[in-house]
């Protein structure tokens, strides 16, 4: 599926995999992330045969213009959750919302594991 904006110079169309990837790059580079995950097995074994790997933990829904994005991320141990948590939305919101031109409704953030 497609986003979908208008702007003075004519319309643009965004796809999800390439939001996908903005909002992964943007949290892979936040302190105390190790890894983004699907949330399911199967999803972690397809991932290993992707191009991008860096979208593997990020699930999007775009409702018109709005941009829902739900993360499934591996922390470091010994870190704040809360902090950690907390600096990935606003990274992910600041990189996604920049890179678009639209709204990002909320971040969702799922700790799936925690790693030493």
């Amino acid at each position: 599926m497609t986003v979908t904006t208008s702007n003075a110079n004519g319309q643009i169309n965004i796809t999800d995999e390439s939001i996908a990837l903005v909002a992964g790059n943007a949290a892979s580079e936040c302190y105390g992330v190790i890894s983004l995950l699907g949330n399911r097995v199967a999803d972690n074994f397809s991932e290993l045969f992707k191009k991008n790997p860096k979208s593997s933990g990020v699930k999007l829904i775009t409702i018109d213009n709005r941009i829902q994005i739900d993360l499934f991320v591996i922390l470091k141990y010994g870190v704040s959750m809360t902090a950690v948590c907390e600096s990935l939305k606003d990274s992910v919101k600041y990189s996604v919302e920049n890179f678009t031109g639209m709204i990002v409704d909320c971040v969702n953030v799922n700790v799936i594991g925690v790693k030493v």
